[in-house]
């Protein structure tokens, strides 16, 4: 059983939660655009993997019922525990191979770009990581773990990782040496350089330790999250597809073309030498360090806060319906991104006008189609009033002065 769907609640209040505790100590570790842009994310990559979960799990269908070693009793309490340990062993490994080399880089990278540390960055998940993670749990169905069994202990180590994204919880003493605890994590999210590549661990940190990728957060030096090359933008779709970006443009440049094949398992750290260009080393530094942080109007956040609202909304909806076709699913999540893809447009500072009538054309077309050509009458009437609403409202956002520029925080 996937046990994230009845996790979404919890994760929700322990956000709002988190976020108050922090405004009353006056150390709020929320910003709404970061906030916003991670939760996107998380909406992304549960909408992407209703669409490739069935080609990882027919290749788990086929490691389980054919060529499984034997299949071990899912009602023994002990295949279950086995089963928790393996999947975090893997896990590690899967974890640690995603900071290593591009490829994966690319599918976990996005998890790694917030500029700030709470448990919103938690849901800031990769929407192409399901391409590659089947791989190294593959395994697990060899070994005759049952599918059902493989699925829980998935979401549980998933649901563990949650807490430890928080700036608010302090170190815990004994439990710091065998479990992952949002200090240790803290440090593997930090780009400072005695922290950056450690801590690979899901829930045990003990595969750190044995095999030499743990550090611990050192009280003397704060850290730096984010990823070392900016992104400079909220822009999910960006943000999932920009080191992608990098290895294909290393590819296509490179003379070499042992170069040309390596590029995409080389080091995260590799530069091809053969590109007729000198690439710049990393000069990143502590001390000027800066987050990305434009600054827009009052409107344009409330703007931005109410397609969120938007699209949990829709998603929820559909999720709830319990059935979509393919055409339906593609077009639901078309319209998620474009209105995602907007939304942070306006966090970026960018004018997007004439870009976002076209969106709010859009939805409302679909939520004519929807009305008159299916039994989602009640979804196609909320997003033909939220189009007008937002069509309503677009004279008056604009109407407000956007500045774009970056604060030093």
């Amino acid at each position: 059983m996937d046990y994230i769907t009845y996790a979404v609640p919890f994760f929700l209040l322990a956000l709002l939660v988190e976020l108050a505790y922090g405004i009353a100590i006056k150390n709020n570790t929320y910003r709404l655009n970061d906030a916003i842009s991670n939760l996107f994310m998380g909406t992304l990559r549960t909408a992407n993997k209703l669409i490739i979960i069935g080609a990882a799990g027919y290749v788990f269908y086929l490691a389980e019922t054919h060529f499984a070693l034997w299949r071990m009793d899912p009602t023994l309490a002990a295949t279950w525990i086995f089963a928790f340990i393996i999947y975090d062993f893997f896990y590690y490994w899967f974890h640690r191979i995603s900071h290593e080399r591009q490829i994966f880089w690319a599918s976990h990278a996005a998890h790694h770009q917030s500029e700030d540390y709470n448990l919103s960055t938690a849901l800031r998940q990769t929407g192409t990581g399901a391409f590659v993670s089947w791989v190294f749990y593959t395994p697990m169905f060899l070994i005759g773990i049952p599918s059902y069994v493989f699925v829980s202990v998935a979401s549980l180590n998933l649901i563990y990782q949650f807490w430890v994204h928080s700036e608010h919880i302090p170190k815990l003493g004994w439990y710091e040496n065998y479990f992952v605890t949002a200090s240790n994590h803290r440090v593997h999210h930090a780009q400072n350089e005695q922290y950056i590549d450690k801590n690979y661990g899901g829930v045990f940190i003990i595969w750190d330790r044995m095999f030499g990728t743990h550090k611990v957060e050192d009280e003397n030096e704060a850290c730096i999250y984010g990823i070392r090359s900016t992104l400079n933008t909220f822009n999910p779709i960006w943000a999932n597809l920009h080191v992608y970006s990098k290895i294909i443009k290393e590819m296509w440049l490179s003379k070499d073309w042992k170069d040309k094949l390596y590029a995409p398992f080389a080091r995260t750290s590799w530069t091809p030498k053969s590109l007729p260009f000198k690439v710049e080393k990393d000069n990143f530094n502590a001390q000027t360090f800066k987050k990305y942080d434009p600054v827009i109007s009052k409107r344009h956040k409330i703007y931005a806060f109410f397609q969120y609202l938007f699209i949990s909304y829709i998603f929820l909806a559909f999720i709830q319906t319990g059935y979509l076709n393919y055409l339906q699913l593609w077009i639901t999540i078309s319209m998620m991104t474009f209105t995602m893809y907007c939304t942070t447009m306006w966090f970026d500072g960018k004018e997007i006008t004439r870009i976002e009538i076209s969106r709010l054309a859009l939805c409302l077309f679909i939520g004519f189609y929807a009305y008159l050509s299916s039994s989602l009458e009640s979804i196609a009437v909320s997003v033909l009033v939220y189009s007008i609403i937002n069509i309503l409202a677009l004279p008056l956002i604009n109407n407000s002065v956007t500045i774009s520029k970056v604060q030093q925080i």
